[in-house]
């Protein structure tokens, strides 16, 4: 029917352009298309790796060096979407893929721009899947959670916080019982600070992205990745996670 035939070619438009993303930290796609049996396919290249969720969950809160040096990586990719006009909107621990590349460690891929608004107007259109909800609830911003039409970038800085919080504490911003009591955490209670939840201690500079991050409002945020970047470049109390920690982790 019609309406198959409209997602199939909303797919092939969005995977078009997610494929003309070029930043070496967005997962290469090489092949899309429509299955004889009528199935959306895409190829992406293979990685070697693990994404920050399993990375949590097996070794724990990472340094605050490793976290900027992994949060930096996913914010050269976010740029050149943002600046396309395109908003991932499901930036999430398993969607940020560190992994081994080649003679490089420590390497960040951000998978699954499958999700991603390509306000690029095609046809008047905006290219998003109807009836879907877009994005987790653990990392989405409070205008997601309220379900604006009209999100933007600044929606994955504030998921970028959550994951960034993720990875210095090894627990989400909000701990709820059910989605919606996550959903109106968001929306309405301020975050604990990072240093009150964790064991490792969390330098004051970087604290202060974080929650300037995870403000409610979306111009109180860093407006931008290379905002963000310029703000974790200018964290000079972080002891600095280097090529030889990082080969020595993957060693280990």
């Amino acid at each position: 029917g019609r309406g198959v035939r409209d997602i199939r070619q909303r797919f092939e438009k969005e995977a078009q352009a997610i494929a003309s993303l070029r930043s070496p930290h967005t997962v290469a796609l090489y092949d899309f298309g429509v299955s004889d049996e009528g199935g959306l396919y895409y190829v992406m290249e293979l990685l070697d790796g693990l994404d920050v969720d399993k990375l949590v969950s097996r070794y724990g809160p990472q340094p605050a060096g490793r976290v900027i040096f992994l949060i930096r990586q996913a914010c050269d990719s976010l740029e050149e979407a943002h600046d396309l006009g395109m908003v991932h909107r499901d930036i999430k621990p398993p969607n940020l893929f560190v992994c081994r590349l080649g003679k490089q460690v420590d390497f960040v891929k951000v998978l699954d721009f499958g999700l991603v608004k390509a306000a690029l107007n095609l046809e008047g259109k905006q290219l998003t899947m109807d009836g879907v909800t877009q994005g987790t609830p653990p990392f989405m911003a409070p205008e997601q959670e309220l379900g604006y039409p009209d999100v933007d970038a600044r929606a994955d800085i504030y998921a970028l916080g959550c994951v960034t919080y993720f990875l210095l504490t090894g627990q989400l911003v909000f701990e709820e019982r059910t989605p919606m009591a996550t959903a109106l955490a968001h929306i309405q209670k301020p975050p604990v600070p990072p240093s009150q939840r964790s064991e490792l201690a969390i330098p004051a500079s970087l604290e202060r992205v974080v929650m300037a991050c995870l403000e409610k409002k979306p111009e109180d945020r860093p407006q931008g990745a290379a905002e963000l970047v310029r703000l974790l470049d200018a964290c000079t109390d972080v002891p600095p996670w280097t090529r030889a920690d990082a080969l020595r982790w993957w060693d280990v």
